[in-house]
C-alpha cells in the first residue's frame, strides 16, 4: 500500500511581513536617493542669486518658488509681488516656465534596493529554515547550517601529580571511602574484570551547598590521576531543541577517546529534572536527558567512563536517571560533624600563618553547623583581621572574631545608640542568656554582646554545646522556644512596653513550636501524625501543610499556645532573678560585651547591684 505524504503548507505569514518589510524600504530608498531634498531659503537669498547670475533655473508656482543654482542645488522661497520678477530672471539668464525635475539618474536607486532586497531575502531564508529545523529537532541539520557548533565546551583537567587529592578534602569521610573503590577500579579495572563485578556507572553526591561536593570529585580524578571532564548541568540546556542533546552526546564522545576518565557534571538537576506531560513541559531539556540516559544505559560495555554528578535537589530528579545501571549510587556530603570541623579548619589553616596556642576544638564548637565553605571563609576571615591590625599571625582571637563575622557579620563601629536604645538591648540580651542559663537541658551561655553588627542584629547572646547534637528532646525545643521569648520578657518587665527587636526570636521561636505540633509528633491532639511535609530539605527546608483547612486552623492555635506557655516561663525566671537580670545589664551596658565565664562569675555571686532604667 502506497503511503502519502502529507504536504507542509508554506507559512505565508513569514512572506507577508517581508513584503511589508520591502515596501517600506522602497519608500525609504526613494526618499533618500531619488528624491531630492530641497533646501528652504529666504526671499532675500533669491534676489541676490538673480543679482550674481546663479540661478540656471525657476518654476514660479502659487504660492512658492522652486529654482535651481547652476550647480544643480534645488531651492524653494515663497511668493511675493514683484512686476518685474520675470524681466530680472530673463535678464539673468534663467529659463522658467516648466516645472523642475525633482530625480536624479535612478540607476543608484535600483542598484542598492536589489541589493538591499538579496540581502533581505537570504536573512529570511536562513529565518524560516531555522523554524522548519526547531520543528523537525534535527540537530544534525542545524549543525550544518551554522546554527552551533555541538560542542560540550567542558573543561577537561588533564593528568597532574599536583592535583587536589583525598588529603585535601577533610570532613567528609564516609564520602571518600564511598568514592576510593571508583579510584580502585580505575586504577586496576583487571581485577573487577576478573571477578565478574561491574562498577557502578555513575555516582551521585547530594548534599548542601558548601559541603565540597565538587571538590570531592576533583579529587577522585586526582587520586586516579586520570583525565578530569567538568561541566554544568545548566551548560546542556540551548535555545533549540536538540543542541543540548548533541552538547551530550560530544562529551561523551571525548570521554571514551580519552578512556579511562571521569565526567563530572555540577547542578545536573538542571537538565534531570522529573518528565511530566504537563503543557509547560520543555522539549530541549527532556530531549537531553533522554540523550544522557541513553549515554548512560547503552549497548557497549563499560568503556572506563566514570560519571560523577552533583546536585542538592535530589528530590526533583528523574527516577530513571537514579535507577541502577545509572546514577545507582547515592553519595550523601553532609555538613561535618564536630571531629570533621577541626580537621577542615587545620586542612585550611596549613595555608596561612597561625599562632601555636590556636584551639580548634574551640572554635570547631563554636561554628556549630557551619559548612565546609563557611570554615574555609572563617580562616580565611582572620586572616585578613590580622593584616587589617598589622600582625604576621593569626591568633585565636581573629578566629573567634571571624566566627561573630560569618555568623552576624561586621561590628558597625559608626552605628551609635541612644543611651535608651542600648539600655534597652543590654535587657533583652541578658533576658536571653538568663533564661537559657536558668534552665536545664540548655546549652551554656559563651559570649554577651551589644555591639550592631552589619546583619542587622544590634546584638546577640551565643550559646555553644559542648557536644554535637543529632537528636532534640521535647523538652529542648521547649526550652530553646522559653530562650527565646526571654528578650520580650525582660523588655516587659523592665520596660513596661516591648520594641521591634524581638521579630527574629518570634520567628524562630514559632518555627519550633509548629514543628513539634506538624512534623515530630510532640502533642496529644495528632499523635504521630504529620501535618506538614519538608521540600529542598538541602535548601533551607521550605515547608508545606498537608491537612485540611480545620486542622490547620487547629494547628495555629495549638502553635500559639505553646509559645505563649514558654513565654510566660519566661517571664516568671526573670521574675525570680530580677536582681541578677539588673546587675548583668549594667556590666553589659558599660562593657558592651561579656564572656561566658564573666556571666557566670556575675550570675553566681552574692552581690546585688541595681541598674536605674530611667530616660
Amino acid at each position: 500500500m502506497e503511503i502519502k505524504q502529507q504536504r507542509k503548507k508554506p507559512d505565508y505569514g513569514y512572506w507577508i511581513i517581508a513584503l511589508i518589510v520591502f515596501g517600506i524600504i522602497n519608500v525609504m530608498l526613494y526618499n533618500s536617493l531619488v528624491k531630492q531634498q530641497v533646501k528652504e531659503v529666504g526671499y532675500n537669498v533669491f534676489m541676490e542669486m538673480i543679482e550674481e547670475k546663479g540661478i540656471s533655473e525657476a518654476n514660479i508656482e502659487s504660492n512658492k518658488i522652486v529654482f535651481k543654482d547652476k550647480s544643480g542645488n534645488i531651492y524653494k522661497t515663497g511668493i511675493i509681488e514683484d512686476e518685474d520678477l520675470y524681466k530680472r530672471l530673463y535678464d539673468s539668464g534663467a529659463t522658467f516656465g516648466s516645472k523642475i525635475i525633482e530625480q536624479t539618474n535612478p540607476i543608484i536607486y535600483y542598484a542598492v534596493t536589489f541589493l538591499i532586497q538579496i540581502v533581505l531575502l537570504y536573512l529570511l531564508w536562513r529565518f524560516i529554515t531555522k523554524r522548519v529545523f526547531k520543528k523537525m529537532g534535527d540537530s544534525k541539520d542545524m549543525l550544518s547550517f551554522g546554527l552551533g557548533e555541538g560542542k560540550s565546551n567542558a573543561r577537561v583537567y588533564v593528568k597532574s601529580e599536583n592535583g587536589i587529592r583525598f588529603s585535601d578534602v577533610a570532613g567528609e569521610d564516609e564520602a571518600k571511602d564511598l568514592l576510593k573503590e571508583i579510584v580502585h577500579y580505575l586504577h586496576a579495572p583487571e581485577k573487577y574484570t576478573e571477578i565478574g563485578a561491574t562498577l557502578p556507572k555513575g555516582a551521585l553526591l547530594v548534599g548542601p551547598p558548601g559541603t565540597g561536593k565538587t571538590l570531592l570529585a576533583k579529587a577522585v580524578a586526582g587520586e586516579a590521576n586520570v583525565p578530569f571532564f567538568s561541566i554544568s548541568g545548566s551548560e546542556f540546556v540551548q535555545m533549540f531543541v536538540g543542541m543540548g542533546a548533541a552538547k551530550v552526546r560530544d562529551l561523551f564522545k571525548q570521554a571514551k577517546e580519552k578512556a579511562p576518565c571521569i565526567v563530572f557534571i555540577d547542578e545536573i538537576d538542571a537538565i534531570g529534572k522529573k518528565r511530566d506531560s504537563t503543557l509547560t513541559s520543555n522539549d530541549e531539556r527532556e530531549q537531553t536527558l533522554n540523550q544522557l540516559l541513553s549515554e548512560m544505559d547503552g549497548f557497549e560495555g563499560n568503556t572506563g567512563v566514570v560519571i560523577l554528578a552533583a546536585t542538592n535537589r535530589p528530590e526533583s530528579l528523574d527516577p530513571a536517571l537514579l535507577r541502577p545501571g545509572r546514577f545507582d549510587r547515592r553519595i550523601p556530603v553532609e555538613l561535618p560533624d564536630l571531629k570533621g570541623r577541626i580537621d577542615i579548619l587545620k586542612v585550611h589553616a596549613k595555608k596561612i600563618k597561625i599562632s601555636d596556642n590556636v584551639d580548634f576544638e574551640t572554635l570547631a564548637k563554636t561554628a556549630s553547623g557551619a559548612s565546609g565553605a563557611q570554615l574555609a571563609n572563617i580562616v580565611n576571615e582572620a586572616a585578613l583581621k590580622a593584616v587589617r591590625e598589622g600582625r604576621k599571625v593569626v591568633q585565636q582571637d581573629d578566629l573567634m572574631e571571624s566566627v561573630e563575622v560569618v555568623i552576624a557579620g561586621y561590628q558597625k563601629k559608626n552605628k551609635v545608640l541612644t543611651n535608651k536604645e542600648k539600655l534597652v538591648v543590654a535587657y533583652h540580651e541578658v533576658g536571653h542568656a538568663l533564661v537559657a542559663a536558668l534552665q536545664n537541658h540548655s546549652a551554656p551561655v559563651t559570649k554577651i554582646t551589644i555591639i550592631p553588627r552589619t546583619s542587622g542584629a544590634l546584638g546577640y547572646t551565643m550559646q555553644v554545646d559542648e557536644d554535637d547534637h543529632n537528636l532534640m528532646s521535647k523538652t529542648e525545643m521547649l526550652n530553646k522556644i522559653a530562650t527565646l521569648t526571654g528578650g520580650r520578657a525582660a523588655e516587659e518587665l523592665i520596660f513596661n512596653e516591648i520594641t521591634t527587636g524581638a521579630s527574629n526570636d518570634i520567628e524562630q521561636a514559632t518555627k519550633y513550636a509548629r514543628a513539634m505540633v506538624t512534623r515530630f509528633g510532640m502533642t496529644e491532639d495528632f499523635d504521630m501524625v504529620a501535618m506538614e511535609t519538608v521540600n529542598n530539605q538541602y535548601l533551607g527546608g521550605d515547608t508545606s501543610m498537608s491537612c485540611s483547612p480545620e486542622t490547620a486552623t487547629k494547628i495555629d492555635s495549638m502553635v500559639v499556645s505553646i509559645v505563649r506557655e514558654e513565654h510566660s516561663k519566661a517571664l516568671q525566671i526573670l521574675k525570680d532573678n530580677m536582681q541578677k537580670l539588673h546587675e548583668i545589664a549594667k556590666y553589659l551596658y558599660e562593657n558592651e560585651t561579656i564572656t561566658g565565664e564573666e556571666f557566670m562569675d556575675i550570675l553566681n555571686s552574692k552581690e546585688n547591684t541595681l541598674l536605674s532604667h530611667e530616660d
